[in-house]
């Protein structure tokens, strides 16, 4: 007699195991920008180079506009007719090279450490990523040397004394100053993106901050004095200048007021876009 098969443990019945039947006990939800915000924030504050060039910069601007403040007291040159507040350029032009530095590095840094590809991986809308770069580091910026400038503003005005500058002047000088160097940086930031190397990136800045003026003393001829007006008046050491001073620095007709940090708004925008242009159509 032939003994039958013992039964084999019925398996799992069709569909048991079907999708969606786990639940994570893990809360899961999209990510959107407050995460990307967050993740460059920590990223921002964790890194070496942001404590030491934005420490740079605050000693540049209170050492060498104090200094500068401390000669000109000394001397009494100029301290009757010229309000001290325009003093500030001369510390805050050597610190926006700190700035541009910082602005390259944001990004052009992860590009050569590979991390950029985790940073992608993690948060796959590139837009989304650069622009939550550009917000940290913006604001961050803004912030640092619009309080700077506004203490360093505040001295030299005890220090040297003069004529009382009015309300719109002194905004200018510190909270305008702040504003036009952020964006200095942002520009900066958005070359390192296309870029995508930080010393090519950050030679090409330091070219656009300083060339202009450069090339224009070395325009003798007649024939280009209309291109070296041009450059004197638009370059961004004399559109710097312009923020602290009443009238246009080079020229009756050249930007004055709130127009240098118009302008920079517009091209920062446009160099912004092609960043983002360039992160969408190129691979990591």
């Amino acid at each position: 007699m032939t003994t039958p098969p013992a039964p084999q443990a019925a398996g799992p019945a069709p569909g048991a195991y079907a999708p969606g039947s786990y639940v994570s006990p893990i809360p899961v939800r999209r990510a959107h920008l407050g995460d990307a915000l967050a993740s460059e924030w920590t990223k921002i504050r964790s890194v070496r180079s942001t404590l030491w060039t934005l420490g740079v910069l605050v000693l540049l601007m209170v050492s060498i506009g104090l200094g500068v403040a401390v000669l000109v007291a000394a001397s009494g040159v100029g301290t009757e007719s010229d309000p001290a507040l325009g003093l500030g350029f001369f510390g805050m032009l050597p610190g926006s090279i700190c700035v541009i530095t910082l602005g390259v590095l944001t990004i052009a840094s992860e590009y050569g450490t590979g991390m950029i590809r985790t940073t992608l991986t993690a948060c796959p809308s590139r837009g989304r990523v650069l622009a939550a770069k550009a917000i940290v580091f913006f604001l961050l910026v803004l912030t640092l040397t619009t309080v700077t400038a506004a203490l360093v503003a505040g001295v030299q005005y005890a220090l040297v004394g003069g004529p009382e500058p009015s309300a719109g002047s002194w905004v200018r000088a510190t909270f305008g100053a702040g504003l036009y160097v952020a964006l200095l940086g942002l520009l900066s930031l958005a070359v390192g993106a296309i870029v995508r190397h930080s010393a090519g990136a950050i030679t090409i800045m330091i070219g656009v901050l300083l060339l202009p003026l450069v090339a224009g003393l070395f325009m003798f001829a007649e024939s280009l004095q209309g291109l070296q007006e041009a450059l004197f008046m638009y370059a961004i050491p004399s559109q710097m200048i312009a923020l602290y001073a009443d009238v246009p620095p080079f020229g009756s007709s050249g930007p004055s007021g709130w127009e240098p940090v118009l302008i920079l708004l517009g091209v920062t925008g446009l160099a912004l876009g092609a960043a983002y242009a360039s992160l969408r159509a190129q691979d990591v």
